[in-house]
């Protein structure tokens, strides 16, 4: 193989097509929350905001998911980065509070193409190696997890319009890779027949008595927990350490790198002599101390070792969720399965940010609390109930 087509290679432009779409949903994290308040919107507004992206891809992870099954895994995938263009720039232009929640409404939308990202990855790797290749795509997600909050913050020091163009502009770019060197990874003779609709929640609930359920039932109370954390975690350093969106920035690129770090080699090494049950064990066991130990934290110090835990427990946890739900399906339904695991998780990121806006606002009532403790003591609780599942 030439070192062209190497650096083409199919799982390399899912690996691009991945970190694109994480340095997108990274770089608003620092820059939402202070560009929503220039409209006048309250914490809870703002976790309603960030809450509709998740809402959207909640609906449509499976609709991309099982269509991805019945015409391609190609099509899907270009169609939806285009419309994550057009979400940022969106997000962009606008010049009032509605023209945020549509952005997220059209980015959440097209945001739903990582199950099938995640379905073209088990299309072209063998069983036995399906929970690696599942690492490769959470490497994606910590190396945009790392890039998207830095970037954020660097351009938002200038204009907080020009993260958003940025985002825009790279997605546009995916779409040309996509178009011109992505192949087809599902062959005509596997695709699944057209027949019913593409969102079925029969097929959801009787996921639910199968060891899948288990599997996706953590996943959101995982999710649920992270990103009631995260989602609004710019308003904890803000209000209460006092940081700006550049020192918020570079704590998400700190969390983003160990998460490459993990994700995308030691966990190469972990998976095959512990397995993935005991991996995702001891992720929630660490996501739950750090939840619990977050909101004491006063200092740099103890809040870097917290969101150490946040991200080494967050990283063994979700490539070892989705290689274990790619196993439990076939050839034909792998769009399907994993389409139901992103929305699943997209559900989680709904509920996270918007449940954090209400706690956050009961903490902002209460000024004996200290700010921020209800809603990471919540998503505490929330990761005591995935341990017990996992």
């Amino acid at each position: 193989m030439s070192k062209q087509a190497r650096l083409l290679s199919p799982i390399v432009l899912i690996f691009i097509t991945a970190l694109i779409d994480m340095i997108g949903f990274g770089i608003v994290i620092p820059i939402l929350p202070l560009y929503s308040e220039r409209f006048g919107a309250d914490p809870w507004q703002i976790g309603l905001l960030f809450g509709s992206f998740s809402l959207m891809q909640f609906i449509f992870s499976p609709i991309l998911g099982r269509w991805s099954d019945q015409v391609g895994r190609r099509p899907v995938l270009l169609v939806s980065v285009l419309g994550t263009a057009l979400g940022f720039l969106m997000l962009g232009l606008a010049n009032s509070f509605w023209m945020l929640f549509l952005g997220r409404i059209i980015d959440g939308i097209s945001g739903g193409n990582i199950s099938t990202a995640q379905a073209y990855v088990a299309d072209v790797t063998p069983l036995e190696k399906r929970s690696t290749a599942m690492g490769l795509i959470g490497a994606a997600f910590g190396l945009g997890f790392m890039l998207g909050p830095a970037l954020g913050g660097l351009l938002g020091h200038y204009s907080l319009h020009l993260p958003f163009y940025f985002a825009a502009g790279l997605a546009f770019l995916n779409s040309v890779l996509i178009y011109f060197f992505l192949p087809e990874s599902l062959p005509v003779e596997k695709r699944q027949v057209k027949s019913g609709s593409l969102w079925s929640f029969q097929g959801l609930g009787a996921a639910m008595g199968t060891p899948f359920g288990t599997i996706l039932l953590c996943s959101l109370a995982c999710t649920i927990a992270f990103s009631l954390v995260t989602g609004l975690f710019t308003l904890f350093t803000t209000h209460r350490l006092h940081w700006d969106a550049r020192t918020n920035g570079m704590l998400f690129a700190y969390i983003g790198f160990l998460g490459i770090m993990i994700q995308g080699g030691l966990i190469r090494r972990l998976a095959p002599k512990l397995g993935e049950k005991p991996l995702v064990i001891w992720g929630t066991v660490l996501l739950f101390a750090s939840m619990l130990v977050l909101p004491l934290s006063n200092s740099l110090l103890l809040v870097l070792l917290a969101s150490s835990g946040l991200a080494i427990g967050n990283s063994l946890v979700v490539p070892m969720l989705a290689g274990l739900a790619s196993k439990s399906a076939d050839g034909q339904s792998q769009g399907s399965v994993m389409g139901l695991m992103h929305s699943g998780a997209s559900l989680g990121r709904m509920i996270g940010p918007a449940l954090g806006g209400l706690l956050f606002n009961f903490d902002t009532l209460h000024p004996e609390l200290p700010y921020g403790i209800s809603p990471f003591w919540v998503s505490a609780l929330l990761m005591l109930f995935g341990v017990v599942l996992a």
